[in-house]
């Protein structure tokens, strides 16, 4: 006989499809209610009310459930709804660069995380050498323009393949440590590569690359105004699309390899690497695939970093950055894509709206993240369990 229906399945698909329609608009909403917000005390305001639901979250975790069904039971509207959001939020923002630029930057923060994400939430491996690949795919695709005339769309997947080679590079020795030693040989390897850029001349030093040229499609210039249907756009529409273009890559990629035989290995070294070597998965090339994937995904959030900015120094790629990424992974919750992706936009708009505080910025800053963290020990939306077979 057939039980009361579960608060995390939806009575139907209508039902379902307006309860993904509402959580995406009031995501959106709130999105950008804190990019508009001017004072500090607008932004305490809804500080407040983001961890008043996450706590809601914590002591009803039916609600989060219900919800995730919703959204896993009608994929279609779900990812209509997300396109027409991320497609209508330059509309909505207007001729403001400052919060496109917000915009531009967490959304290649949330690359990095995803890719971070691979090693740290699906594999459980420290690495604080994200920035040095970060980088890697700045400077190297950089020089090709500034050096060669090589346009973006060339320079994106040569950086993308240099920075990989130097994933396997940090990969292949890290193999002999673990756990502290490990996150040990990553901090090195990311200092190295930060010193390096500071004191080869060919690289600019520490006045690093000035003058990269904005790439262009199809005979449009990403360094114009963009035109759509009429309106006009400030230059940064052209980076915000091509960004959230890159940021669907990683999503689809991380979400294919979570439900492959990798993502499969990558949990089982998380849950006890030694039972996975006993059951025939190869540990070693595993760890150096996933420090692979990293570097592959960060070089090409660096590549349109540097034809954004248009000027790279080493001071953009520093320890702190891969610090900062690898803090998005754990507040957000690791191994949970969606998670990852909040954690990077919080993280990344954050400090900058907290500048009212002036001179207790940074202390407010850790307070929220300290206060967050204690609301959702595991993250703002834990990983979940692996799901096997087919399912209702």
């Amino acid at each position: 006989m057939g039980g009361p229906a579960s608060p995390a399945a939806p009575g139907s698909a209508v039902a379902a499809a307006v309860v993904a329609i509402l959580s995406q608009l009031c995501g959106a909403a709130f999105l950008y209610a804190i990019l508009k917000a001017d004072g500090g005390w607008e932004v305490t305001g809804l500080l407040t009310l983001l961890g008043l639901g996450f706590f809601l979250l914590e002591r009803y975790p039916a609600m989060g459930d219900f919800v995730t069904a919703s959204l896993a039971r009608v994929p279609l509207v779900t990812m209509a709804t997300a396109a027409i959001v991320v497609l209508g939020f330059p509309f909505l923002v207007g001729s403001n660069t400052y919060i496109l630029h917000l915009l531009i930057v967490a959304q290649l923060y949330a690359v990095l995380a995803l890719a971070l994400n691979f090693q740290l939430g699906s594999a459980n491996i420290p690495n604080f050498a994200t920035g040095a690949s970060y980088g890697i795919g700045a400077y190297v695709s950089a020089l090709l323009a500034l050096n060669f005339g090589m346009s973006f769309w060339l320079t994106l997947p040569i950086a993308a393949l240099a920075a990989t080679l130097f994933g396997f590079i940090i990969g292949v020795p890290s193999m002999r440590t673990r756990d502290t030693y490990l996150a040990l040989v990553t901090i090195a390897f990311g200092v190295v590569v930060q010193q390096l850029l500071n004191n080869f001349e060919w690289t600019g030093g520490p006045n690093g690359l000035v003058g990269i040229p904005a790439p262009s499609l199809f005979g449009h210039s990403f360094a114009s105004p963009l035109e759509v249907f009429g309106w006009k756009l400030p230059s940064q529409a052209n980076f915000y699309y091509l960004s959230a273009a890159l940021v669907v890559v990683a999503i689809v990629t991380a979400q294919r390899l979570h439900r492959s035989r990798i993502g499969l290995a990558w949990n089982a070294l998380r849950a006890d690497e030694i039972a996975a070597k006993a059951q025939g998965i190869n540990v070693a090339w595993y760890k150096v695939l996933a420090f692979a994937v990293d570097a592959f995904l960060a070089a090409f959030a660096g590549t349109i970093y540097a034809f954004y900015i248009s000027y790279i120094s080493p001071d953009n790629f520093t320890f702190l950055v891969s610090v900062t990424i690898m803090t998005m992974v754990i507040v957000g919750g690791m191994d949970n894509i969606f998670g990852v992706i909040v954690g990077a936009f919080l993280l990344t708009i954050l400090p900058e709206k907290l500048r009212a505080f002036s001179d207790y910025r940074l202390l407010f800053f850790g307070v929220v993240v300290i206060g967050f963290l204690m609301i959702r020990p595991q993250g703002l939306f834990p990983q979940r369990l692996r799901q096997y077979g087919a399912h209702r």
